[in-house]
């Protein structure tokens, strides 16, 4: 393999990797400029099935000049002029053209007739055909080496049409465009010119049907505006008003110009080659610069997911932190627990004696609960409770989380239509389950201690619902949520408790025993809640983002830019990898190029390279 033909294959699979790169982007949230970049995205992958990747996989294959322009331009008139037979439908009738035609030498008929171009478009030859399909028609009045495709109106009522317009536009190594007197400053013509100025495509415009007397002033109007959009080197033809012939067409003479050029571009094989490469290494450019443009899009979806993530999983965690606080400062000894807890220790001489010396809290605990009724009470007490307060929590982070996505476009669709403002409508009975199960887990710590610390007597004596009981109390032993008032008794309920286990199980026992209790509620609390999260994070997850589709598009860009470099013999490219990650405002900018400095002139030289040492900042 030559050297030629090697970075020829290097950029053919770079091309490869960018396209196969930007076809899997997703970008599902509806953040601001989204609809444009899925639009980008989708073009750009058209231009790479279209136009580089069969372009640069054949480089000799014939050139394709696609006649596009404004509604009733006659471009159909002009191209049936040109063959000298009525090949594609003209009328007044608009839009005319209602499927794109392209005229072909029958020795070329191999190039076209398959899908090596505009793969998504079906080859037909008949007469009839009507919407998305390729009618190829075989004539021998188009030069070898060329071929005419006569494309929709770029600005048709018929918004397929104009979008299969700028799609066939898009697969051009030649752009011919025709407007009239009338129309050529209308906008929608400049806008293709402007993409044809980027790509540095071999354009020609036609000034088609001029009144003899306004050619002179018009032409040069034209011109002018040409050298204002960035064109100056695109060849401008004038075609004067003129009778048509039976057939529909043009006098010879009145397109001798125009046929004689076109002639003169396929039968010439180094320019033919040349318009080739310049075309190529155009459409790399603009690639190169519109691709960062995506990756920005691909990051700026994939922060956005984030964020939103980070909304959900926070307001659940805090609803988790606020559960685990309120099982550890006091606050479930109070209301309907504590209640029930005074009930099964006995108020009257107990807590008279909580202000008495602390060594002797242990006895009258233990004097007080022998034969005391079982604590069901209690339990179901502490077990509401928490149901309560974990409900509550859940419903806050539902309420946050729902009305901040809500407040956010791209939120507010993930969530439109569920019902997500409050909890799920079986929470609480997860919440009761997990309760339930944490309470039996207690009453097993509690059996286990005593088995194992050969405590057997003290814990039957009291017994284990008594003793899991006062575990469960014991957990709730910190006082700081608890009123002035409040910290007496409940304080003084949670060292009886504490007092209690002690003198069954020992000292390091009880502070194992609280912790371990402790940290089974908490993570029994965490996980329902966590469960709650996954209803938001869901709808995210579903979304099936690639975090790294933003580097992979840089990285795929930069290859195409290295291989694109070494086959015209340029410069290598900078490696932007150190860099600091440019921003989407900064892609944006340069995506609008063709809108300022292009249509101003200003745009800088150099090639590939200079559009690259722009881009990157280098």
């Amino acid at each position: 393999m030559s050297a030629v033909d090697r970075d020829q294959d290097r950029l053919l699979r770079a091309l490869m990797t960018l396209r196969s790169s930007v076809a899997e982007l997703r970008l599902p949230l509806d953040v601001p400029g989204a609809a444009r970049e899925r639009r980008e995205a989708a073009q750009l992958v058209d231009q790479l099935d279209d136009y580089l990747l069969p372009r640069v996989r054949q480089l000799g294959a014939p050139l394709l000049a696609v006649v596009g322009g404004s509604t009733g331009a006659g471009k159909s008139t002009l191209v049936n002029s040109l063959i000298g037979s009525p090949v594609t439908a003209a009328g007044v009738l608009r839009p005319t053209t209602r499927s794109p035609v392209l005229v072909h030498h029958p020795d070329d008929v191999a190039w076209f007739a398959s899908d090596r171009i505009l793969p998504r478009l079906p080859r037909v030859t008949g007469p009839d055909a009507e919407g998305r399909a390729l009618r190829l028609v075989a004539h021998p009045r188009v030069p070898r080496g060329m071929a005419l495709l006569d494309a929709p109106d770029i600005d048709s009522v018929v918004v397929e049409n104009r979008e299969l317009g700028e799609e066939l536009l898009g697969a051009a190594d030649l752009w011919l465009f025709v407007t009239t007197a009338a129309r050529y400053a209308d906008a929608v013509p400049w806008d293709l010119l402007a993409a044809a100025a980027r790509r540095r495509a071999l354009v020609a415009v036609v000034l088609n049907r001029v009144e003899p007397a306004a050619r002179t002033a018009v032409r040069n109007h034209l011109a002018s505006m040409l050298v204002e959009h960035g064109l100056p080197e695109a060849h401008l033809f004038t075609v004067l008003e003129a009778q048509l012939d039976a057939d529909g067409c043009l006098p010879a003479a009145a397109v001798d110009d125009l046929a004689g050029w076109l002639r003169a571009v396929a039968g010439d094989t180094a320019g033919r080659e040349q318009v080739v490469r310049q075309s190529v290494r155009g459409a790399v450019e603009d690639l190169v610069v519109r691709a960062p443009v995506l990756a920005a899009a691909a990051d700026a979806q994939t922060g956005h997911v984030d964020r939103l993530r980070r909304v959900a999983l926070t307001a659940y965690r805090e609803a988790g932190h606020a559960v685990e606080v309120a099982t550890s400062d006091g606050t479930m000894l109070r209301g309907e627990v504590l209640a029930r807890w005074q009930e099964f220790v006995g108020t009257g001489e107990l807590f008279r004696t909580i202000e008495a010396k602390v060594s002797t809290w242990r006895d009258r605990a233990t004097a007080a609960l022998r034969g005391r009724p079982a604590p069901e009470p209690v339990a179901a007490a502490i077990g509401h409770g928490l149901l309560d307060l974990a409900q509550d929590s859940a419903d806050h982070a539902a309420d946050h989380t729902y009305a901040t996505w809500r407040a956010d476009p791209a939120g507010a669709r993930l969530v439109d239509g569920l019902r997500l403002s409050r909890s799920s409508s079986d929470l609480r009975d997860r919440i009761a389950a997990q309760v339930r199960a944490w309470q039996a887990g207690v009453m097993d710590l509690v059996s286990t201690e005593g088995a194992e610390r050969r405590t057997t007597a003290r814990v039957l004596s009291f017994g284990v619902n008594g003793l899991g009981a006062a575990l469960m109390v014991a957990i709730f032993s910190s006082t700081g949520g608890l009123t002035t008032a409040e910290v007496g008794v409940a304080g003084g309920t949670a060292v009886l408790a504490q007092r209690l286990l002690e003198a069954v199980f020992g000292d390091d026992a009880v502070r194992r025993l609280t912790q371990t209790a402790q940290q089974d509620l908490t993570a029994r609390l965490r996980s329902v809640l966590a469960d709650e999260a996954s209803r938001f994070t869901t709808a995210l997850d579903a979304l099936d983002l690639t975090p790294q589709a933003g580097e992979r598009i840089r990285a795929a860009a930069q290859e195409v830019a290295a291989a694109a470099a070494a086959m015209t013999g340029e410069r290598t490219p900078v490696d932007a990898s150190s860099q600091d990650r440019v921003d989407a405002d900064r892609w944006r900018a340069a995506d609008q190029v063709d809108g300022d400095e292009v249509a101003a002139g200003r745009a800088e030289p150099g090639g590939l390279a200079g559009w690259w040492r722009r881009l990157w900042g280098s």
